[in-house]
């Protein structure tokens, strides 16, 4: 089969945020099984881990995190996560534009995230002894946000700025460069392509061979690549697509549940229903009752 539209890549997920307060922040229990699958942002991000222990994939490098570690996660980083363990994060996302003014005074206070991966790393150094300090500056930020009190817009903007000034300060280190994913951008640009052309054809009958193959790789070399990116292989990361979509087929449209099954690349009903029920932990049958009932 010739792959049809292999320019195009995992779309960049626009955030919209507030011009006039441009910050999100969510706490999330576990992760949604969208942020489950690599993606990436315009925004930049931290995530303080709150309870609960698993890892991310960011540009094919793996980082295990537990409760009270931080990490942060530049626009431009291909990322996915899972959950180990009773995991709570708080994500606080929000627009660099909203430190423009700053960097006339300190051309280093975004070095956190410009300098990804040469003096700085995903994840924060959980034994420095200043990563108190900044668990203190995110629960403030947490507060103010939470508590919406007269100019709390300027405690946020000056809290990070003092979050930013502490990672900058304190947090840099000439050896991250060692730590850098083997993974260049190419290739992870070839991974972000399959994975589009995956969620575009997800019905096709892939093998290993032919998605190798359109990205001009070894079986081998294209399965090693695309692991150490997604953190798992790739006919693998297909199931879970076609079930996801399954899934919102399932809550969103009338269709017969073997309909659904063919529709999502699945040949056998049997083996269909034995996937969904191992990804979800319940059937397909009650996922639609599920939705129905709510």
């Amino acid at each position: 089969m010739k792959l049809a539209g292999l320019g195009a890549a995992i779309p960049r997920e626009k955030v919209l945020l507030d011009k006039r307060y441009p910050l999100y922040i969510a706490e999330t229990v576990g992760v949604n099984t969208h942020y489950q699958k690599l993606h990436w942002h315009d925004v930049l991000e931290i995530n303080y881990i709150s309870s609960g222990c698993g890892y991310y994939i960011i540009n094919g490098k793996s980082f295990e995190f537990k409760e009270g570690d931080i990490l942060l996660i530049n626009s431009n980083d291909l990322h996915c996560a899972y959950e180990m363990r009773d995991l709570v994060i708080q994500v606080i996302e929000f627009d660099m534009a909203w430190f423009a003014g700053n960097l006339r005074y300190d051309p280093e206070i975004l070095a956190p995230f410009k300098e990804m991966g040469i003096h700085f790393t995903n994840l924060l150094d959980r034994n420095s002894p200043y990563i108190g300090e900044l668990r203190n500056l995110l629960q403030a930020v947490l507060k103010e946000h939470e508590q919406e009190q007269r100019s709390y817009i300027s405690m946020v903007h000056a809290l990070l700025l003092q979050f930013l000034s502490c990672v900058n300060r304190y947090f840099r280190s000439d050896v991250a460069n060692q730590s850098r994913s083997e993974i260049g951008s190419m290739q992870l640009e070839k991974v972000r392509q399959i994975i589009h052309v995956m969620e575009e054809k997800l019905a096709h009958p892939w093998t290993l061979e032919e998605l190798a193959a359109s990205a001009y790789l070894s079986p081998s070399r294209f399965s090693d690549i695309f692991r150490r990116a997604v953190g798992r292989p790739p006919l693998e990361y297909l199931i879970q697509l076609r079930l996801e979509h399954a899934l919102r087929l399932l809550e969103t449209t009338p269709h017969k549940i073997s309909d659904i099954a063919m529709e999502c690349g699945f040949r056998s009903l049997s083996n269909f229903n034995h996937l969904f029920r191992k990804h979800f932990d319940m059937s397909p049958k009650h996922a639609r009752v599920h939705r129905t009932s709510k």
